[in-house]
């Protein structure tokens, strides 16, 4: 699922490189979504096959990324979108992604952690306890 998210990633941020005006935010959004894409493809490269549209508890990732972050697919995913939209300056686009991918990352990350914790019991609470988010 990872090359939809980057094909509708790359089309935002083609159409923001194009289209959007050249100004001080353009060029945060574009540098903040070139930062974050790699980032985000290396996070669910780490995850392997415990990667799932659904959440399941087939195995604690815990190396890499996910040494330190409960979550990088979600923080670096929504950083590379929400600099493509900044690029963009569109500006009901921007408030229309940050509202929706909110509610829906966190209904998501809520899903993830009641899974992990119940599949990992005490093992997922001192992951949770010594990482971020």
């Amino acid at each position: 699922m990872l090359w939809m998210d980057v094909v509708a990633f790359v089309i935002i941020w083609g159409l923001a490189f194009r289209h959007g005006a050249h100004t001080w935010i353009w060029t945060c959004g574009l540098s903040l979504g070139a930062l974050s894409l790699p980032i985000w493809i290396v996070a669910r490269r780490q995850l392997g096959q415990s990667f799932t549209v659904r959440a399941e508890a087939r195995q604690l990732v815990t190396r890499g990324l996910y040494a330190r972050l409960r979550h990088p697919i979600y923080i670096f995913g929504g950083l590379a979108y929400l600099g493509a939209f900044l690029a963009l300056q569109d500006w009901g686009w921007l408030v229309a992604y940050v509202v929706f991918s909110g509610v829906v990352q966190y209904a998501r990350v809520r899903r993830e952690n009641r899974v992990l914790e119940a599949g990992f019991g005490q093992t997922y609470r001192d992951y949770r306890n010594r990482t971020w988010f």
